[in-house]
Order: C-alpha cells, then sequence, then structure tokens
C-alpha cells in the first residue's frame, strides 16, 4: 500500500513524506551526522556516533505491517524518519519513535508523522502506541500531549513511559484540523503577501501573456520587487532582466510563470532556488488538454511540492491583493476591482476576467482574488482557511467548477459561516437527482444552507448577494417593510416577498403617492427603519411625474443613503431613475432585489441556530458492520447491527410450503409481501398482505401474491402499526456521504419530499430530518392520530449517519419502511448497495 502523502508544515511549506525504502541508507546516513549530539542523545539514549551496519539494515527494511517507517523530503533531502514496531507477533501494542533534523525541529513535522503513523498502524491491526522519552526531551513529550490522544505516563529508571490508544478521538480531530487550518492559512498568506514577484515568460517585445502580467504588475502599483526572468535580454518592459531569479538581489516568494508547459519544470527549480515559496501557473496545456497534460501537470505538482512551493493553477488568471501595503495585481486583468472587504475564488480562469470587470462596474470592493484554473493544489478550500482569520476579509465569495474534497469543504463552511458569510456558486453542483437516487437541486442547495453557505444560481446573483452582505447588516428576522412612490411596483415587491418566504410586515406596502416629494418620501423611509415590526427594508422608486423638480431626485438620493447607511436594518432598492447612493445595494428589478435579501435572511436564520452536536451513540461495533461487508452477499441485517439498529426478521418463501413453515416458525399472525425490491412496500398494488391470522389465510395470501408478483416472497411477523417513514444514505458528488428522511408512500416519492443533511449528523441535524418533509405533520398526530415517538426517529438518523460517515463501501442503503409509532418504532426491511470504498479524503492524516 502506498502511505506517501505531500504535507504542510506549520510554516505553510510543503514537503513530501514517503515510506522508508533499503535504497535510503546512504540518505540516513548522513541525515545522522547533520544530528547534534543532544538530538543523537535524545533519540537514542547515548551519544550513538554513527549507526551500525547492522541496525541500519533493520532500520531502512521494513514489512509495512509489523514494523513500518516513514521519511521526510524536502528536494532531495531526508531530515526526518519515524517508525513503528509492534511489540510482537499479532500484538495491538506497537513502539513509535521518530527524529527530526536539528534545523527543521520546530515546524510541526513530529505531529504530522506521528499521524501518519497511527492511521498505518491502525490499518494493520494496532490499536495503541507506547513511546520511551526522556524526561529532558520537552518538545518530544509536547508533540504527544499535544496530540489529542489519551496518554498515560509513568516515570521509571529515569525514562518517561507513554501508553495511548490510537483510535481518532473527538479532541484529537480537533487538534489536527486546527493544525490544518493554521498550516494551509500561513501557505496562502505567504503567496498573497509576498516580498518580490519573479516574472517568467513576459516578452522582451512587450507582446503575449507574460509581459501583460508584468505591465499589471508595474502598473498596479506592487510595493514589492519586480523581478523579471529572461534567458536572453537584460531589460524587459523597463525594469531589469535576470537569467536566474537569484541574480536580483531581491528576496523573492512568488513567480509567476507564463511559458511552454515543457518549460515549467526548470521554471520551478529556477524559483525554489531563489527562496519562493509559490507559484502561479498561468500557462495552458496541463491536464485540461488531455493525458499527456495531466502527467505533465501531475509532475509539476511532484516537482513544486518537493521543493517546498504551493502551486496556483495551471491555466489560471492570477491572484491580486488590493491592500494598500501590496497592491498586488499578478493577473491578465488589466484592472481590478476598488479595494474592499470581500474575498474572491473563481476556479475558472476563462472566465475570470469577466467577474472582477463585473465587480468593478458594481462597485464591490476585493480584498484579495485567486484563480485557480486546473486546481491541481490550491484549491478553493486553501482560500477559505485563510479568509477564516483574515482581517480584512469580511465576505467570501465563490465560483466553483467541481469540488475536489466536499467533506472538507462543508466542514471548513460549517465553522467558517459562523463568522463570515460564504456566498457559493457551484456550476458543477450537478443535475437534479431522482429522489430515490440522492438529493435534488433543490435538497442540494438547502444542503448548502445547512454547511452556512449562501448557495447562488448565476453570476448576477453571486453579485447581487455579495454587494448586499458588504454592505449592510444582517437582518434580525424575515419581517419585510416594502416603501415606494408606484403602488403597482410596491405590490411586485410584497408578492416577490411573499414568494421568497419573507414576511411583509403589518401595514406594509407603503406607496407614497407619485406627486409627493422627497421629503415625505424619506419621512416614510425613515418610519420603517425605526419600527419596530420591521427587520429590513425594500424600497421601489419610480420615475418622477413631469411637473416634479428635477433636484428632488437627489433630494431622494440623500434620503436613501442616510436611512440605509446610517440605520441596523438591511436595505435593498430598485431605482427606475436617477445615480444609486453609494454603499445601497440596487438591483434593476424588485424580484433580483428581494431574492438577495431572501437568501440573505436565510443565512441569517442558520446563524441563529446552535450549531449542534456530534453525540455519543451506544451499541456501536464499526468492526463487526465492517464484517458483515465482507460476505457474499452483503448481510444487512448484520450491518446494522453494528451500528445498533434492529430490522424486523423476515425469512424467505418459495413455495406455499415454505410459507407456512416460516409463518409458524416466526408466529401468526404474519406479513406476506413480494420479495422484489420495489414490491416490499407496495400495499397499494396488493403486493402486502397484512395480519394473516391463521394458516389458511397465509395459503391464500401466498398463491394470491405469488400469481401476481412471483412464487419469491417474504413472511415477517406482524408489528403494530406506525406512520410508513423511509430513511437513507447515499454518496453526493458535492457533499460526499448524506443522510436523507421523508415519509413512505408513492405521493411523496413522487413530489422528491425529502429531507437531506450530510453525514454524520449533529443531534440538530437529525431533529431537523424530522422535521422537514412537507408531511412531517403526520408525524404530529395529524387528524387525530397520536404523536409518533420522535426521540427514536432521530435516534435512528443519528445511527444511519454514524454508519454512512464510518463506512466508506457502502454506497447506498435504504431503510423502507419504517413503522414509526407513539411507542418506537420498526425497521421492516434494508437494502444496501456496496463497492469500493469512496474517497474520503478528509479523512486520515493531513495531506494536500
Amino acid at each position: 500500500m502506498d502511505r506517501s502523502a505531500d504535507v504542510l508544515l506549520r510554516d505553510g511549506t510543503t514537503v513530501h513524506l514517503r515510506q522508508i525504502r533499503p535504497d535510503d541508507a546512504d540518505a540516513i546516513v548522513a541525515m545522522h551526522a547533520r544530528f547534534s549530539d543532544r538530538t543523537r542523545y535524545l533519540r537514542y539514549f547515548s551519544p550513538y556516533p554513527r549507526i551500525p551496519d547492522r541496525d541500519l539494515a533493520r532500520f531502512v527494511n521494513v514489512d509495512h505491517h509489523d514494523r513500518e517507517a516513514f521519511v521526510v523530503v524536502s528536494g532531495d533531502r531526508i531530515f526526518a524518519v519515524g517508525r513503528y514496531d509492534r511489540m510482537g507477533p499479532g500484538s495491538p501494542e506497537a513502539e513509535v519513535a521518530f527524529v527530526v533534523e536539528d534545523a527543521h525541529q520546530g515546524r510541526g513535522v513530529g505531529s504530522v508523522l506521528l499521524e501518519h503513523l497511527a492511521a498505518a498502524a491502525r490499518s494493520e491491526g494496532v490499536t495503541s502506541f507506547v513511546a520511551e522519552v526522556l524526561p529532558v526531551n520537552a518538545p518530544m513529550l509536547r508533540v504527544f500531549a499535544d496530540a489529542g490522544f489519551q496518554v498515560r505516563r509513568r516515570y521509571a529508571d529515569g525514562v518517561v513511559h507513554l501508553s495511548f490508544p490510537i483510535a481518532p478521538t473527538e479532541a484529537s480531530l480537533q487538534v489536527q484540523w486546527s493544525r490544518e487550518h493554521s498550516a494551509e492559512a500561513r501557505s496562502i498568506a505567504r503567496l498573497l503577501t509576498p516580498r518580490g514577484v519573479a516574472v517568467y515568460g513576459a516578452s522582451a517585445t512587450g507582446q503575449g501573456v507574460g509581459a501583460a502580467v508584468l505591465g499589471h504588475l508595474r502598473d498596479g502599483g506592487f510595493t514589492g520587487d519586480v523581478v523579471p526572468v529572461h534567458p536572453a535580454v537584460d531589460r524587459i518592459g523597463g525594469l531589469p532582466a535576470y537569467r536566474r531569479a537569484a541574480d536580483a538581489g531581491h528576496p523573492v516568494d512568488l513567480a509567476v510563470v507564463a511559458v511552454a508547459p515543457d518549460a515549467v519544470p526548470a521554471v520551478v527549480a529556477d524559483a525554489a532556488a531563489a527562496g519562493a515559496h509559490g507559484v502561479v501557473v498561468i500557462s495552458a496545456g496541463f491536464a485540461e488538454s488531455g493525458p499527456a497534460g495531466a502527467a505533465a501537470q501531475r509532475e509539476l505538482i511532484r516537482t513544486a511540492h518537493v521543493a517546498g512551493l504551493r502551486v496556483v493553477g495551471p491555466n489560471c488568471l492570477g491572484v491580486a491583493n488590493t491592500d494598500p501595503r501590496i497592491r498586488l495585481n499578478a493577473t491578465l486583468a488589466p484592472q481590478l476591482p476598488p479595494a474592499g472587504r470581500v474575498g474572491f475564488f473563481s476556479q475558472s480562469g476563462a472566465l475570470g476576467v469577466a467577474l472582477l470587470a463585473e465587480a468593478d462596474r458594481r462597485g464591490l470592493g476585493l480584498s484579495t482574488f485567486v484563480s485557480a484554473g486546473n486546481r491541481a493544489d490550491v484549491s478553493g478550500n486553501d482560500l477559505l482557511q485563510y479568509w477564516q482569520d483574515d482581517p480584512g476579509t469580511d465576505v467570501i465569495l465563490l465560483y466553483l467548477e467541481t469540488f475536489g474534497n466536499p467533506r472538507k469543504f462543508a466542514r471548513l463552511t460549517r465553522r467558517i459561516g459562523r463568522t463570515k458569510p460564504v456566498v457559493a456558486l457551484a456550476s458543477g453542483a450537478g443535475p437534479a437527482a431522482p429522489v430515490e437516487q440522492g438529493p435534488d437541486a433543490a435538497a442540494v442547495t438547502r444542503l448548502f444552507a445547512r454547511s452556512g453557505v449562501i448557495r447562488v444560481d448565476t453570476v448576477a446573483e453571486m453579485f447581487d448577494v455579495g454587494t448586499l452582505l458588504a454592505n449592510q447588516p444582517l437582518p434580525v428576522g424575515r419581517r419585510v417593510a416594502v416603501v415606494g412612490n408606484s403602488s403597482a411596483l410596491t405590490m411586485l415587491a410584497a408578492a416577490a416577498c411573499r414568494a421568497q418566504r419573507l414576511t411583509v410586515a403589518a401595514d406594509y406596502p407603503r406607496t407614497v403617492a407619485p406627486e409627493a416629494g422627497a421629503h415625505e418620501f424619506a419621512d416614510a423611509l425613515a418610519d420603517a427603519a425605526v419600527d419596530a415590526a420591521v427587520d429590513a427594508l425594500v424600497v421601489v422608486f419610480a420615475p418622477p411625474l413631469p411637473n416634479q423638480l428635477a433636484d428632488e431626485d437627489a433630494d431622494f438620493t440623500s434620503a436613501l443613503a442616510s436611512v440605509a447607511l446610517a440605520g441596523d436594518k438591511p436595505t435593498v432598492a430598485t431605482l427606475l431613475v436617477g445615480q444609486p447612493p453609494a454603499g445601497v445595494p440596487t438591483y434593476p428589478s424588485v424580484e433580483e432585489s428581494v431574492r438577495a435579501l431572501a437568501r440573505v435572511a436565510d443565512y441569517a436564520d442558520w446563524l441563529r441556530e446552535p450549531p449542534g452536536t456530534v453525540p455519543d451513540l451506544a451499541g456501536i461495533d464499526p468492526a463487526a458492520a465492517g464484517a458483515a461487508l465482507t460476505v457474499d452477499p452483503v448481510d444487512p441485517v448484520g450491518l446494522l447491527a453494528g451500528y445498533g439498529i434492529e430490522v424486523v426478521d423476515s425469512i424467505p418463501a418459495a413455495s406455499v410450503d415454505q410459507a407456512v413453515a416460516a409463518a409458524r416458525r416466526l408466529g401468526l399472525p404474519v406479513v406476506l409481501k413480494a420479495a422484489a425490491d420495489g414490491l416490499r412496500h407496495r400495499l397499494d398494488l396488493g403486493a402486502v398482505r397484512l395480519d394473516l391470522a391463521t394458516v389458511d389465510a397465509v395459503e391464500r395470501a401466498y398463491r394470491d401474491v405469488a400469481a401476481q408478483f412471483g412464487a419469491q416472497v417474504l413472511i415477517q411477523r406482524m408489528v403494530p402499526p406506525g406512520v410508513a417513514c423511509v430513511v437513507e444514505s447515499t454518496t453526493d458528488p458535492t457533499f460526499g456521504p448524506v443522510v436523507g428522511f421523508g415519509l413512505g408512500g408513492v405521493a411523496t416519492d413522487l413530489l422528491g419530499d425529502r429531507a437531506w443533511r450530510a453525514a454524520p449528523l449533529t443531534d440538530r441535524d437529525a431533529a431537523g430530518l424530522v422535521d422537514e418533509p412537507r408531511a412531517a405533520p403526520l408525524l404530529s398526530g395529524y387528524r387525530g392520530a397520536g404523536p409518533v415517538d420522535r426521540a427514536a426517529l432521530v435516534d435512528l438518523l443519528l445511527r444511519v449517519g454514524r454508519l454512512a460517515d464510518e463506512q466508506p463501501q457502502v454506497h447506498r442503503l435504504r431503510l423502507n419502511p419504517v413503522l414509526a409509532r407513539p411507542d418506537g418504532l420498526a425497521v421492516l426491511h434494508a437494502s444496501v448497495v456496496v463497492g469500493p470504498p469512496d474517497a474520503r479524503p478528509d479523512t486520515g492524516p493531513r495531506r494536500l
């Protein structure tokens, strides 16, 4: 098994971690020679000046099962090694140890090694680590103590003996994610705040992509050094040019690359030699061009990561930072939008220039901008990590075409969305899916919302919402005052509010007479702004009557600005005449203004909800559940039993005699149902016969059902009646494993009445699933029926969410029907589809 990975260290530098090889012997000896005497003593408890041949052979030859070892590589040099050795054949314990070269200590290498060693050991059946550390080795003791594991310490014979289980815990995951956040944010900060930028591929004639980027850097007022690199000329664009970036004698933190694809590796090596932290590869001709380009792209990333560099692109537009202290325009856009507090990520390079131009047209101020192109390395998730703590960014806009790591995206947005709104146009979220296959388009939008993301459908809507968030406060509720000077427009706005689930406040819409002046209009706006029953304002203004004074328009604009900018309630406006005041979001139509306000109100609603927690569940045995997946055919009952879910016993039968024998074994009364997947719950078709209390009834039912639907039937004991529900899980391309809930029946299937949440579920997620379907009132005692045991449904959903999260081989799970009753529930049938484990890049140790 290949366990190699590119990883980020604490300072944002990339390194390569891989399994040790026998041919690493010379490199291990060389690393050992670079150790200080203190490092050797702390690792080996003795001076250990040289590695004996016998020890060296054992170090570099491992079986990757009972013994595993990883080396960490930068360039062509190994500078750290970590290993575990099982304590004996079949032992669940292993001894762990690692050592880091002096020059690289304090960069977080030890914690990365521990994460990867623990993951490798778990996959080989090791459940706990032991370690021996000298008391004076405080940094090593801190690595273990800070990892989030339950570490037991014992001091004996001058050595600290440590032991701890290596199963992931909530604490260890939080530690891992915190370190991931810091490292990724730091790596992006170094790209966006360079002291110097080297430009490769700028022509002396001033033509071409490279020359354009060079000119934009120079003319945009970049506060650092611009270093053109060219193999032949001495000046480009009025700036001194150099054969190598290092020759400039200036710090070079970023390289912008616009050369032919086959020349990119040499450029990356030159940038690394100059001390660059990252490269922006504008050049095309990589993965987007076919298999050969994809191979070149993989080699580009491998070369860059080994050299310690992150890569934006290839095939991208570039990066920008409008901070007056930086003024970085390393893009193909000749003009950037004004400086502001909106961070903008665009996966598309081709669309990027148009997006920046639209932001500039709307006056939407940006803090930073990144176009990722092929997204071979730096992605939207990296930018989310950076923007979370960036004091210059208050709002985040994302234009996404694909999701490389959907689980991580959802995890990050649930956290970041609590402090900064995230608006996403996800063109790659996929078409609407039939209800039996997973979330439809509307459900995907709700999944985004439950992850703290404001999902929009068009570029225009992305800017509509972004402009509102950048200029106005969030509403504290959904009550809207509609104020205008045209009854037709105010009625349209009120109708749009109701369509978007906004409440038109009492005594509104309020229409000022068309002949009224700006002062009267201002009074109406001011009254709405201070109305305690109003949470937001929608303002509409039609052209004034012909006899109205021209300067009234300006007065109106001032009145609108004073209300919108001075109050604590968001205001959106549709102006059919005049120039909109700065800072007031204005839209061409009332429908667009109300839609933007509704999106923001939905986000504000989510913010007011407590985030919920993933609760501990009794009776969970993932190993037993996994064993049920290894048999052929898969055992759904055993799988669910591993998560504490009981399925009502059923016995297959293919004849009258077998049906009668099964009924007697289970005990009368029983249920007889057709065995085919689509028929087991189709009472309406006659495929299910209930309450068969005698042998004669079983015989008659079998003959009738077999004649209509085939000889194969199932016999189940009769359970008390209840409300039929459906619980399922599947893998969504945007969010990974998701859990769905709805009420049973053909009508609800036809209408797609399902609620969905991303796994694992919090307690609030599970409760929301029960309440969200339109047919949910049937669970609360509709038309005199008793309310069902809601807590039992919530518990079932939590368990299915845990299963979906922990068993990537399960591609689809469906419990149908689940009968919910006042005194509990019964799962009558379960079906499961399994396959190769879905990629879960957000699980396991940190990696790029």
